[in-house]
Protein backbone atom coordinates (compact mmCIF):
# COMPACT_ATOMS: atom_id res chain seq x y z
CA UNK A 1 0.00 0.00 0.00
CA UNK A 2 1.55 3.12 -0.96
CA UNK A 3 -1.24 5.83 -0.91
CA UNK A 4 -2.39 8.40 2.10
CA UNK A 5 -5.93 6.25 2.69
CA UNK A 6 -6.22 4.68 6.30
CA UNK A 7 -6.08 1.09 6.40
CA UNK A 8 -7.99 -2.02 7.76
CA UNK A 9 -6.59 -5.44 7.88
CA UNK A 10 -9.47 -7.59 8.23
CA UNK A 11 -8.67 -11.41 9.80
CA UNK A 12 -10.77 -13.99 8.12
CA UNK A 13 -12.76 -14.28 4.80
CA UNK A 14 -16.05 -15.70 5.68
CA UNK A 15 -19.48 -13.73 6.09
CA UNK A 16 -18.36 -11.49 8.67
CA UNK A 17 -15.04 -10.79 6.83
CA UNK A 18 -16.78 -10.31 3.75
CA UNK A 19 -19.39 -8.21 4.75
CA UNK A 20 -16.60 -5.84 6.96
CA UNK A 21 -14.67 -5.69 3.66
CA UNK A 22 -17.32 -4.70 1.48
CA UNK A 23 -18.69 -2.15 3.77
CA UNK A 24 -15.31 -0.79 4.61
CA UNK A 25 -13.76 -0.46 0.85
CA UNK A 26 -16.87 0.96 -0.29
CA UNK A 27 -16.83 4.22 2.22
CA UNK A 28 -12.55 5.50 1.29
CA UNK A 29 -10.54 2.58 3.14
CA UNK A 30 -8.40 0.52 1.62
CA UNK A 31 -8.56 -3.02 3.29
CA UNK A 32 -6.44 -6.15 3.35
CA UNK A 33 -8.20 -8.87 3.67
CA UNK A 34 -6.39 -11.70 4.91
CA UNK A 35 -7.51 -15.22 4.85
CA UNK A 36 -5.75 -18.96 5.46
CA UNK A 37 -8.14 -20.49 2.91
CA UNK A 38 -7.09 -20.47 -1.08
CA UNK A 39 -10.73 -19.19 -1.73
CA UNK A 40 -12.97 -16.91 0.05
CA UNK A 41 -16.10 -17.83 1.86
CA UNK A 42 -15.14 -19.47 5.30
CA UNK A 43 -16.58 -22.35 6.10
CA UNK A 44 -19.89 -21.22 5.33
CA UNK A 45 -19.05 -20.35 1.89
CA UNK A 46 -16.74 -23.46 1.39
CA UNK A 47 -16.73 -23.50 -2.57
CA UNK A 48 -15.34 -26.99 -4.37
CA UNK A 49 -12.08 -26.55 -5.99
CA UNK A 50 -11.59 -25.51 -9.29
CA UNK A 51 -10.02 -28.15 -10.74
CA UNK A 52 -13.54 -30.53 -9.97
CA UNK A 53 -15.23 -27.92 -12.45
CA UNK A 54 -18.65 -28.53 -10.01
CA UNK A 55 -21.45 -28.24 -12.29
CA UNK A 56 -24.26 -26.90 -9.82
CA UNK A 57 -22.04 -25.72 -6.45
CA UNK A 58 -24.98 -24.16 -5.02
CA UNK A 59 -26.68 -27.12 -4.40
CA UNK A 60 -24.34 -27.64 -1.28
CA UNK A 61 -25.34 -24.30 0.17
CA UNK A 62 -28.14 -21.68 1.49
CA UNK A 63 -28.46 -17.98 0.66
CA UNK A 64 -26.39 -18.39 -2.54
CA UNK A 65 -27.50 -15.18 -3.70
CA UNK A 66 -26.12 -13.56 -0.81
CA UNK A 67 -22.83 -15.07 -1.20
CA UNK A 68 -22.61 -14.11 -5.08
CA UNK A 69 -23.66 -10.90 -4.14
CA UNK A 70 -20.56 -10.52 -1.72
CA UNK A 71 -17.92 -12.47 -4.02
CA UNK A 72 -18.69 -9.70 -6.85
CA UNK A 73 -18.53 -6.86 -5.06
CA UNK A 74 -15.16 -8.08 -3.28
CA UNK A 75 -14.08 -8.70 -7.00
CA UNK A 76 -14.65 -4.75 -7.82
CA UNK A 77 -13.35 -3.54 -4.81
CA UNK A 78 -9.87 -5.95 -5.61
CA UNK A 79 -10.01 -4.64 -9.10
CA UNK A 80 -10.31 -1.24 -8.61
CA UNK A 81 -7.76 -1.11 -5.71
CA UNK A 82 -9.41 -0.58 -2.69
CA UNK A 83 -9.11 -4.22 -1.27
CA UNK A 84 -5.81 -6.38 -1.64
CA UNK A 85 -7.20 -10.19 -0.85
CA UNK A 86 -4.23 -12.40 0.40
CA UNK A 87 -4.64 -15.90 0.74
CA UNK A 88 -3.00 -18.61 2.33
CA UNK A 89 -2.04 -16.53 4.82
CA UNK A 90 -2.20 -17.70 8.55
CA UNK A 91 -2.12 -15.45 11.01
CA UNK A 92 -0.15 -16.25 14.05
CA UNK A 93 0.00 -12.78 16.01
CA UNK A 94 -1.46 -9.14 15.47
CA UNK A 95 0.92 -6.60 17.31
CA UNK A 96 -0.17 -3.25 18.64
CA UNK A 97 2.16 -0.51 18.97
CA UNK A 98 2.52 3.11 18.69
CA UNK A 99 3.02 4.78 15.34
CA UNK A 100 6.94 5.44 15.03
CA UNK A 101 6.60 6.61 11.46
CA UNK A 102 4.15 9.87 13.05
CA UNK A 103 5.66 9.93 16.86
CA UNK A 104 2.31 10.06 17.41
CA UNK A 105 2.00 7.87 20.79
CA UNK A 106 -1.87 8.09 20.52
CA UNK A 107 -2.21 6.73 16.88
CA UNK A 108 -2.49 3.16 16.24
CA UNK A 109 -0.56 1.25 14.08
CA UNK A 110 -0.97 -2.65 13.58
CA UNK A 111 1.61 -5.38 12.43
CA UNK A 112 -0.22 -8.88 10.86
CA UNK A 113 2.02 -11.50 11.50
CA UNK A 114 1.62 -14.38 9.10
CA UNK A 115 3.30 -17.95 7.53
CA UNK A 116 2.40 -18.25 3.99
CA UNK A 117 0.69 -21.94 2.27
CA UNK A 118 0.21 -25.03 3.15
CA UNK A 119 3.85 -25.37 4.56
CA UNK A 120 3.26 -22.79 7.19
CA UNK A 121 6.55 -22.11 7.05
CA UNK A 122 7.93 -18.81 4.97
CA UNK A 123 6.77 -15.48 6.79
CA UNK A 124 4.47 -12.36 5.90
CA UNK A 125 3.86 -9.05 7.49
CA UNK A 126 1.07 -6.59 6.82
CA UNK A 127 0.69 -3.66 8.27
CA UNK A 128 -2.34 -1.46 8.78
CA UNK A 129 -3.73 1.32 10.95
CA UNK A 130 -6.35 -0.21 12.25
CA UNK A 131 -7.49 -4.57 12.64
CA UNK A 132 -11.26 -6.07 12.68
CA UNK A 133 -11.31 -9.91 13.90
CA UNK A 134 -13.56 -11.96 12.21
CA UNK A 135 -12.04 -15.18 12.96
CA UNK A 136 -15.07 -17.50 13.02
CA UNK A 137 -15.54 -20.20 14.82
CA UNK A 138 -14.06 -23.88 15.44
CA UNK A 139 -15.90 -27.00 16.84
CA UNK A 140 -16.72 -28.50 20.54
CA UNK A 141 -15.43 -32.08 20.26
CA UNK A 142 -16.38 -34.39 23.13
CA UNK A 143 -14.62 -37.86 23.31
CA UNK A 144 -16.44 -41.01 23.68
CA UNK A 145 -14.97 -44.62 23.44
CA UNK A 146 -14.28 -45.49 20.02
CA UNK A 147 -14.62 -41.80 18.74
CA UNK A 148 -10.53 -42.23 17.12
CA UNK A 149 -11.86 -45.08 15.04
CA UNK A 150 -11.39 -43.86 11.67
CA UNK A 151 -14.38 -42.92 9.99
CA UNK A 152 -15.70 -41.36 12.51
CA UNK A 153 -15.52 -37.77 11.82
CA UNK A 154 -16.58 -33.86 12.95
CA UNK A 155 -20.22 -32.98 11.40
CA UNK A 156 -17.95 -29.55 10.02
CA UNK A 157 -15.39 -32.24 8.86
CA UNK A 158 -17.82 -33.70 6.83
CA UNK A 159 -19.57 -30.85 5.50
CA UNK A 160 -16.07 -29.04 4.84
CA UNK A 161 -15.21 -32.64 3.22
CA UNK A 162 -18.68 -32.44 0.88
CA UNK A 163 -18.28 -28.82 0.06
CA UNK A 164 -14.62 -28.36 -0.61
CA UNK A 165 -13.85 -31.59 -2.25
CA UNK A 166 -17.28 -33.03 -3.43
CA UNK A 167 -17.17 -36.39 -1.05
CA UNK A 168 -17.93 -38.45 1.13
CA UNK A 169 -16.13 -40.23 3.71
CA UNK A 170 -18.28 -43.66 3.38
CA UNK A 171 -21.99 -45.27 1.76
CA UNK A 172 -23.70 -45.61 5.18
CA UNK A 173 -23.65 -42.39 7.95
CA UNK A 174 -25.07 -41.36 11.63
CA UNK A 175 -25.27 -37.84 12.13
CA UNK A 176 -25.04 -37.47 15.83
CA UNK A 177 -24.96 -34.58 18.82
CA UNK A 178 -26.62 -31.63 19.25
CA UNK A 179 -27.30 -28.32 17.58
CA UNK A 180 -28.02 -26.79 14.85
CA UNK A 181 -25.75 -27.79 12.29
CA UNK A 182 -26.71 -31.56 12.20
CA UNK A 183 -29.19 -30.42 9.89
CA UNK A 184 -27.78 -29.57 6.88
CA UNK A 185 -25.22 -32.02 7.27
CA UNK A 186 -27.55 -35.15 7.32
CA UNK A 187 -29.43 -33.75 4.17
CA UNK A 188 -26.19 -33.19 2.41
CA UNK A 189 -25.16 -36.35 3.31
CA UNK A 190 -28.51 -37.97 1.66
CA UNK A 191 -28.53 -35.39 -1.11
CA UNK A 192 -24.60 -36.46 -2.16
CA UNK A 193 -26.20 -40.71 -2.40
CA UNK A 194 -25.31 -41.52 1.41
CA UNK A 195 -27.54 -43.46 3.18
CA UNK A 196 -28.09 -42.08 6.67
CA UNK A 197 -29.22 -44.29 8.88
CA UNK A 198 -29.94 -41.88 11.54
CA UNK A 199 -29.82 -38.67 13.04
CA UNK A 200 -29.07 -38.75 16.49
CA UNK A 201 -29.75 -35.45 18.52
CA UNK A 202 -29.90 -35.27 22.18
CA UNK A 203 -31.46 -32.09 22.68
CA UNK A 204 -35.53 -32.75 23.95
CA UNK A 205 -38.14 -31.29 21.09
CA UNK A 206 -39.96 -30.19 24.13
CA UNK A 207 -37.54 -27.65 24.60
CA UNK A 208 -38.82 -25.25 22.14
CA UNK A 209 -42.05 -25.27 22.84
CA UNK A 210 -41.11 -23.29 25.90
CA UNK A 211 -39.18 -20.94 23.54
CA UNK A 212 -42.38 -20.61 21.00
CA UNK A 213 -42.28 -16.65 21.65
CA UNK A 214 -38.56 -16.32 20.35
CA UNK A 215 -38.50 -18.85 17.50
CA UNK A 216 -41.66 -17.14 16.54
CA UNK A 217 -39.80 -14.08 16.39
CA UNK A 218 -37.87 -15.29 13.52
CA UNK A 219 -40.38 -17.13 10.75
CA UNK A 220 -37.26 -17.43 8.17
CA UNK A 221 -34.93 -19.48 10.69
CA UNK A 222 -38.29 -21.57 11.79
CA UNK A 223 -38.97 -21.64 7.90
CA UNK A 224 -35.52 -23.05 7.32
CA UNK A 225 -35.90 -25.65 9.75
CA UNK A 226 -39.20 -27.24 8.71
CA UNK A 227 -37.40 -27.16 5.15
CA UNK A 228 -34.47 -29.27 6.33
CA UNK A 229 -37.22 -31.74 7.98
CA UNK A 230 -38.99 -32.02 4.67
CA UNK A 231 -35.47 -32.94 2.99
CA UNK A 232 -35.26 -35.77 5.96
CA UNK A 233 -38.28 -37.24 5.39
CA UNK A 234 -37.75 -37.34 1.74
CA UNK A 235 -34.88 -39.34 2.20
CA UNK A 236 -35.97 -41.30 5.11
CA UNK A 237 -33.93 -40.41 7.55
CA UNK A 238 -34.43 -41.65 11.30
CA UNK A 239 -34.57 -39.20 13.44
CA UNK A 240 -33.76 -40.11 17.09
CA UNK A 241 -34.57 -37.26 19.36
CA UNK A 242 -32.95 -37.43 23.37
CA UNK A 243 -30.24 -40.26 22.11
CA UNK A 244 -26.58 -39.74 22.20
CA UNK A 245 -23.96 -41.99 20.74
CA UNK A 246 -22.49 -44.91 23.65
CA UNK A 247 -19.80 -46.01 21.44
CA UNK A 248 -17.65 -46.48 17.87
CA UNK A 249 -17.15 -50.09 16.92
CA UNK A 250 -14.25 -50.92 14.77
CA UNK A 251 -10.49 -51.71 13.66
CA UNK A 252 -9.46 -50.69 11.11
CA UNK A 253 -12.43 -48.88 10.05
CA UNK A 254 -15.80 -47.94 11.33
CA UNK A 255 -18.62 -50.72 11.40
CA UNK A 256 -21.55 -49.93 13.71
CA UNK A 257 -22.27 -47.06 16.30
CA UNK A 258 -24.38 -47.84 19.95
CA UNK A 259 -27.05 -45.30 20.34
CA UNK A 260 -29.11 -45.27 23.68
CA UNK A 261 -31.77 -42.48 24.94
CA UNK A 262 -31.71 -40.51 27.53
CA UNK A 263 -33.31 -39.83 30.59
CA UNK A 264 -34.31 -35.36 32.10
CA UNK A 265 -30.90 -35.68 33.48
CA UNK A 266 -28.82 -36.56 30.71
CA UNK A 267 -28.15 -40.05 32.18
CA UNK A 268 -28.23 -42.75 29.51
CA UNK A 269 -31.25 -44.81 30.27
CA UNK A 270 -30.58 -48.50 31.08
CA UNK A 271 -32.11 -50.95 28.65
CA UNK A 272 -32.19 -48.78 25.82
CA UNK A 273 -28.81 -49.22 23.86
CA UNK A 274 -29.39 -50.00 20.19
CA UNK A 275 -26.10 -50.78 17.86
CA UNK A 276 -26.69 -49.03 13.97
CA UNK A 277 -24.40 -50.76 11.16
CA UNK A 278 -22.84 -47.62 9.77
CA UNK A 279 -19.13 -46.50 8.26
CA UNK A 280 -19.16 -42.96 8.98
CA UNK A 281 -20.04 -41.09 12.06
CA UNK A 282 -20.38 -37.21 12.01
CA UNK A 283 -20.64 -36.01 15.16
CA UNK A 284 -20.70 -32.16 16.78
CA UNK A 285 -22.20 -30.89 19.75
CA UNK A 286 -21.74 -26.91 18.74
CA UNK A 287 -18.77 -24.17 18.04
CA UNK A 288 -16.46 -22.42 20.33
CA UNK A 289 -15.29 -18.95 19.52
CA UNK A 290 -11.61 -17.97 17.87
CA UNK A 291 -10.34 -15.97 20.08
CA UNK A 292 -6.61 -16.07 20.35
CA UNK A 293 -5.75 -13.44 17.96
CA UNK A 294 -8.49 -11.77 20.31
CA UNK A 295 -6.29 -12.59 23.56
CA UNK A 296 -3.14 -11.70 22.44
CA UNK A 297 -4.03 -8.31 21.57
CA UNK A 298 -5.81 -8.29 25.03
CA UNK A 299 -9.53 -7.46 24.47
CA UNK A 300 -11.77 -8.09 26.84
CA UNK A 301 -13.86 -11.75 26.77
CA UNK A 302 -17.34 -12.25 27.92
CA UNK A 303 -16.84 -15.65 28.86
CA UNK A 304 -15.71 -17.53 25.69
CA UNK A 305 -16.72 -14.64 23.22
CA UNK A 306 -14.87 -11.62 22.75
CA UNK A 307 -16.77 -8.31 23.96
CA UNK A 308 -17.88 -5.65 21.99
CA UNK A 309 -20.16 -2.75 21.93
CA UNK A 310 -22.81 -1.93 19.71
CA UNK A 311 -20.58 -0.79 16.89
CA UNK A 312 -18.25 -4.03 17.04
CA UNK A 313 -15.50 -2.35 18.95
CA UNK A 314 -13.47 -4.26 21.26
CA UNK A 315 -12.02 -2.60 24.34
CA UNK A 316 -8.54 -2.20 22.39
CA UNK A 317 -8.45 0.73 20.42
CA UNK A 318 -8.27 0.43 17.06
CA UNK A 319 -9.39 -3.02 17.17
CA UNK A 320 -13.10 -4.81 15.43
CA UNK A 321 -14.47 -8.08 16.01
CA UNK A 322 -17.54 -9.44 14.30
CA UNK A 323 -18.99 -12.99 13.38
CA UNK A 324 -18.68 -16.41 15.25
CA UNK A 325 -15.37 -14.67 17.77
CA UNK A 326 -18.06 -12.57 19.28
CA UNK A 327 -20.91 -14.95 20.48
CA UNK A 328 -21.83 -18.38 17.88
CA UNK A 329 -25.14 -17.37 16.24
CA UNK A 330 -24.84 -18.34 12.57
CA UNK A 331 -23.99 -16.79 9.00
CA UNK A 332 -26.85 -13.87 9.47
CA UNK A 333 -25.86 -12.66 12.50
CA UNK A 334 -22.07 -12.35 11.01
CA UNK A 335 -23.25 -10.32 8.07
CA UNK A 336 -24.75 -7.77 10.17
CA UNK A 337 -21.98 -7.79 12.74
CA UNK A 338 -19.55 -7.92 9.47
CA UNK A 339 -21.50 -5.16 8.02
CA UNK A 340 -21.66 -3.04 10.96
CA UNK A 341 -17.98 -3.44 11.86
CA UNK A 342 -17.03 -2.08 8.62
CA UNK A 343 -19.54 0.84 8.68
CA UNK A 344 -17.66 1.99 12.08
CA UNK A 345 -14.16 1.30 11.47
CA UNK A 346 -14.12 3.01 7.72
CA UNK A 347 -15.62 6.54 9.29
CA UNK A 348 -13.66 6.12 12.48
CA UNK A 349 -10.70 5.97 10.62
CA UNK A 350 -11.64 9.06 7.95
CA UNK A 351 -11.91 10.88 11.26
CA UNK A 352 -15.75 11.12 11.31
CA UNK A 353 -18.50 10.05 14.03
CA UNK A 354 -20.03 6.96 12.45
CA UNK A 355 -23.74 7.39 12.60
CA UNK A 356 -25.98 4.65 13.84
CA UNK A 357 -28.51 4.92 11.19
CA UNK A 358 -26.60 4.05 8.30
CA UNK A 359 -26.72 0.33 9.94
CA UNK A 360 -30.13 0.52 11.31
CA UNK A 361 -31.19 -2.49 9.46
CA UNK A 362 -28.20 -4.80 10.02
CA UNK A 363 -27.97 -3.33 14.22
CA UNK A 364 -31.90 -4.50 14.55
CA UNK A 365 -31.40 -7.81 12.80
CA UNK A 366 -28.06 -8.03 15.18
CA UNK A 367 -30.51 -7.54 18.10
CA UNK A 368 -33.31 -10.03 16.98
CA UNK A 369 -30.62 -13.02 16.22
CA UNK A 370 -28.82 -12.71 18.96
CA UNK A 371 -31.86 -13.47 21.30
CA UNK A 372 -32.85 -16.16 18.83
CA UNK A 373 -29.62 -17.98 19.49
CA UNK A 374 -29.38 -17.18 22.73
CA UNK A 375 -32.28 -19.23 22.99
CA UNK A 376 -30.83 -22.43 20.87
CA UNK A 377 -28.23 -22.41 23.07
CA UNK A 378 -29.88 -23.74 26.02
CA UNK A 379 -32.08 -26.24 24.04
CA UNK A 380 -28.94 -27.21 22.01
CA UNK A 381 -26.53 -27.63 25.53
CA UNK A 382 -24.96 -31.20 25.32
CA UNK A 383 -25.81 -33.93 27.40
CA UNK A 384 -25.32 -33.32 31.21
CA UNK A 385 -24.04 -36.12 31.71
CA UNK A 386 -21.72 -36.82 28.81
CA UNK A 387 -18.72 -37.31 30.90
CA UNK A 388 -20.41 -40.14 32.26
CA UNK A 389 -19.62 -41.97 29.15
CA UNK A 390 -15.74 -41.06 29.18
CA UNK A 391 -14.19 -44.40 30.03
CA UNK A 392 -10.58 -44.36 32.09
CA UNK A 393 -8.97 -46.22 28.72
CA UNK A 394 -10.73 -43.56 26.15
CA UNK A 395 -8.50 -41.14 24.60
CA UNK A 396 -9.01 -37.48 25.63
CA UNK A 397 -6.19 -35.61 23.60
CA UNK A 398 -5.25 -37.18 20.84
CA UNK A 399 -2.10 -35.23 20.41
CA UNK A 400 -0.43 -36.78 23.15
CA UNK A 401 -2.58 -39.77 24.01
CA UNK A 402 -3.97 -38.71 27.28
CA UNK A 403 -6.58 -40.85 28.87
CA UNK A 404 -10.11 -40.12 30.48
CA UNK A 405 -8.22 -42.54 33.41
CA UNK A 406 -4.95 -40.34 33.16
CA UNK A 407 -7.13 -37.00 33.70
CA UNK A 408 -9.56 -38.11 36.35
CA UNK A 409 -6.13 -39.62 37.94
CA UNK A 410 -4.63 -35.57 37.98
CA UNK A 411 -8.01 -34.27 39.65
CA UNK A 412 -8.77 -37.26 42.17
CA UNK A 413 -5.39 -37.97 42.85
CA UNK A 414 -3.58 -35.23 42.49
CA UNK A 415 -5.62 -32.14 43.05
CA UNK A 416 -5.49 -30.54 40.02
CA UNK A 417 -8.80 -28.18 39.66
CA UNK A 418 -8.44 -26.59 36.31
CA UNK A 419 -7.54 -27.16 32.44
CA UNK A 420 -4.20 -25.51 32.78
CA UNK A 421 -3.17 -27.89 35.98
CA UNK A 422 -4.43 -31.21 34.23
CA UNK A 423 -2.19 -29.65 31.64
CA UNK A 424 0.99 -29.61 33.52
CA UNK A 425 0.10 -32.34 35.14
CA UNK A 426 -1.14 -34.70 32.37
CA UNK A 427 0.36 -32.82 28.51
CA UNK A 428 -3.23 -33.38 27.42
CA UNK A 429 -3.38 -29.86 25.44
CA UNK A 430 0.06 -29.68 24.79
CA UNK A 431 0.11 -31.07 20.85
CA UNK A 432 -0.51 -29.59 17.72
CA UNK A 433 -3.92 -28.38 17.90
CA UNK A 434 -2.72 -26.97 21.61
CA UNK A 435 -5.65 -27.72 23.30
CA UNK A 436 -8.88 -26.78 20.88
CA UNK A 437 -9.70 -30.10 20.24
CA UNK A 438 -9.76 -31.45 24.01
CA UNK A 439 -10.03 -28.60 25.86
CA UNK A 440 -13.63 -28.80 26.50
CA UNK A 441 -13.44 -32.76 27.31
CA UNK A 442 -10.83 -31.95 30.27
CA UNK A 443 -12.66 -28.96 31.20
CA UNK A 444 -15.24 -31.43 31.72
CA UNK A 445 -13.69 -34.39 33.50
CA UNK A 446 -12.26 -31.94 35.77
CA UNK A 447 -15.46 -30.44 36.68
CA UNK A 448 -14.24 -27.11 35.85
CA UNK A 449 -15.58 -23.93 33.54
CA UNK A 450 -13.35 -23.80 29.87
CA UNK A 451 -11.74 -20.97 30.29
CA UNK A 452 -9.64 -18.44 27.61
CA UNK A 453 -6.29 -20.52 26.93
CA UNK A 454 -4.35 -17.18 26.36
CA UNK A 455 -1.82 -18.69 24.19
CA UNK A 456 0.96 -16.45 23.24
CA UNK A 457 0.56 -17.17 19.10
CA UNK A 458 -2.81 -18.60 17.29
CA UNK A 459 -0.37 -21.52 15.46
CA UNK A 460 2.58 -23.23 15.94
CA UNK A 461 5.52 -20.81 14.63
CA UNK A 462 8.79 -22.19 13.26
CA UNK A 463 12.03 -20.49 15.54
CA UNK A 464 13.51 -19.09 12.37
CA UNK A 465 10.33 -17.04 11.41
CA UNK A 466 10.39 -15.97 15.84
CA UNK A 467 14.09 -14.42 15.03
CA UNK A 468 13.10 -12.66 12.37
CA UNK A 469 9.98 -10.92 14.09
CA UNK A 470 11.73 -9.88 16.72
CA UNK A 471 14.44 -8.60 14.48
CA UNK A 472 12.10 -6.26 12.03
CA UNK A 473 11.74 -2.45 12.21
CA UNK A 474 8.51 -1.44 13.99
CA UNK A 475 8.38 1.72 12.40
CA UNK A 476 8.83 0.13 8.35
CA UNK A 477 6.33 1.47 6.04
CA UNK A 478 3.04 -0.50 5.35
CA UNK A 479 2.90 -3.26 2.78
Amino acid sequence: MTDDRPHLAVIGAGPAGLAATVAAAAHGVHVTLIDSAARAGGQFYRQPATELNAGRPQALHHQWRTWERLRDALARHVEAGRVTHLTDHHVWLVERRSDRRTGDADRNAFTVHALLGPEQEAPAEVRADAVLLATGGYERVLPFPGWTVPGVLTAGGAQAMLKGTLAVSGRTAVVAGTGPLLLPVATGLAAAGVEVAALIESADPKAFVRRTRTLAAQPGKVAEGAQYAARLLRHRVKLLTRHTVVEAHGEERLEAVTVAALDTDGRVRPGTARRIACDTLAVGHGMLPHTDLAETLGCRLDGLDVHVDDEQRTDVPGVWAAGETTGIGGATLSLAEGHIAGRSAAARLNGTEPDPRTWAPAAKSRTELREFFAALDTVYAPPARWTDLVTDDTVVCRCEEVTGGAIREAVDGLGAGDVRTVKLLTRAGMGWCQGRMCGPAVAGLAGCQLAPSRRPFARPVPLGVLARAGESEPGAEPE
